[in-house]
């Protein structure tokens, strides 16, 4: 349900940027250890404290071809007909307002992998499975560690899922503590 649910995520003219790891075996969450080395190690122990560690990673340089697969598995699915191949890829441009001079649309398909992450967290919460968003990770680490596994995918953000420890999660029994909707609402 939840790889689902994260598969379906929506994205900016249904881009679907996005490659999931899922580390889960001994052997992958030794190596999701071993990338803490130089920094962010407070955050280390979510990797051997949790079910599973997702990494979340975008493609940063999302082209044709890749919409391409997505029409196509659209034709496939009946969402698209056939002969309204062509005219799919009119939305395509998009992508192109979002392609830098050396063809990285790193932030935009960053930002779609953000939504993915968003209702990941969200069917967790729904499913009463705990989850930590990390974006305390080594990046550079990461991405080399896993490279194979990432196939030019870039990672910057992974996700802890597991249930919490009561005794040991000082955060479980604190009041939920957010801005005002005053201050984060503007109704014109």
């Amino acid at each position: 349900m939840l790889f689902e649910a994260m598969r379906l995520s929506p994205s900016s003219i249904n881009s679907q940027p996005w490659r999931f790891v899922v580390i889960e075996s001994a052997e992958a969450k030794q190596r999701m250890s071993q990338t803490f080395a130089h920094k962010y190690q407070f955050n280390q122990s979510h990797v051997f404290d949790s079910s599973q560690i997702i990494l979340f990673a975008h493609n940063p340089h999302y082209t044709r071809d890749d919409f391409a697969e997505i029409v196509d598995k659209g034709i496939e699915d009946k969402r698209i007909k056939l002969e309204d191949r062509e005219g799919a890829f009119a939305i395509f441009s998009f992508a192109e307002r979002n392609t830098d001079a050396t063809g990285d649309t790193s932030k935009w398909t960053k930002a779609q992998t953000y939504l993915a992450l968003g209702n990941t967290l969200h069917t967790l919460a729904r499913l009463n499975i705990d989850s930590t968003a990390l974006e305390g990770i080594d990046t550079d680490l990461v991405n080399e560690e896993f490279k194979k596994e990432l196939d030019g995918y870039q990672c910057d953000v992974a996700l802890a899922i597991g249930y919490h420890h009561l005794e040991e999660d000082y955060n479980v029994k604190l009041p939920k503590s957010r801005r005002s909707l005053d201050s984060v609402f503007v109704r014109i």
